[in-house]
């Protein structure tokens, strides 16, 4: 299925996989685990790696394995599965570097104003995930949109991954999931990075895992297009983010229950 087709279906489609490209066997079991339950389900899938982390709180956290190195290992998930990818750009330099590796290209929430790199995204001609700015309301998406539409690109997602509640907390406000969809794009739903406590004085991102599911629920019972979510087979040895990422255990009953809430308000 191509990947403008995904946010045609009755149900949803996932955006799922490891924060970071650890190491081989932890990023093609966990990439055969989803395609597998995926396909199972009947559920568009999209593969996430990020191939290099810029954005860690403290200077001693792990980046990546090499960016070279990363990219090619998550072409090794594309091509392998026949599944599109998508990972994170940080600078603009990077777009056309991970273009040559992925399908999607994903601006991160704190970068969604950074006008080079969302025209160097789009220039790859690659489908541009931007993820709504923390410090953001919903309006604002339009002109991150355009700035990739006006640069010839109209392959546009847009995610909302919650606000920030004081100075360690997020807030979903599922308003932003009908604001966004009437700009005429697929809205996403981040249910791992919504539940973050990020900035706070240890060094490492908290979170609430158990709120996950909660996330979820809403968001797809609103209708949102698609979800975004970060597991890994043992979040507690995750090398970023496994204080707010899924078990990968725990992806198939939610999944269940998740096409069953579509299904009920569609």
């Amino acid at each position: 299925m191509k990947l403008e087709n995904y946010h045609q279906q009755s149900s949803f489609f996932l955006i799922a996989g490891t924060c970071v490209v650890e190491n081989e066997e932890i990023t093609l079991a966990t990439a055969d685990y989803l395609i597998n339950l995926c396909k199972k389900l009947d559920i568009p899938l999209v593969y996430k790696g990020s191939f290099k982390k810029a954005n860690r709180t403290s200077i001693n956290s792990f980046t990546g394995i090499g960016d070279l190195a990363a990219l090619e290992m998550l072409a090794k998930v594309r091509h392998t599965y026949n599944c599109p990818v998508l990972t994170d750009i940080h600078e603009s330099k990077d777009a056309a570097i991970a273009a040559k590796y992925v399908d999607v290209l994903q601006i991160p929430s704190f970068l969604f104003r950074q006008t080079d790199l969302l025209m160097a995204a789009a220039e790859t001609g690659c489908h541009v995930n931007i993820k709504k700015g923390q410090f953001a309301g919903a309006d604002a998406m339009k002109h991150a949109m355009q700035k990739v539409s006006d640069s010839g690109n109209n392959n546009i997602w847009l995610t909302e991954r919650g606000n920030m509640f004081g100075y360690t907390d997020m807030i979903v406000d599922y308003r932003n999931i009908p604001v966004m969809q009437s700009f005429g794009v697929p809205v996403i739903v981040d249910c791992t990075h919504s539940v973050q406590q990020p900035n706070n004085g240890s060094g490492t991102t908290g979170g609430k895992p158990e709120m996950i599911s909660t996330i979820a629920k809403a968001a797809i019972a609103v209708g949102a297009d698609g979800l975004f979510l970060e597991t890994h087979p043992n979040p507690k040895l995750a090398l970023s983010d496994g204080a707010n990422m899924l078990a990968l255990n725990e992806l198939e009953p939610l999944l269940v229950a998740l096409l069953k809430i579509r299904a009920a308000v569609v």
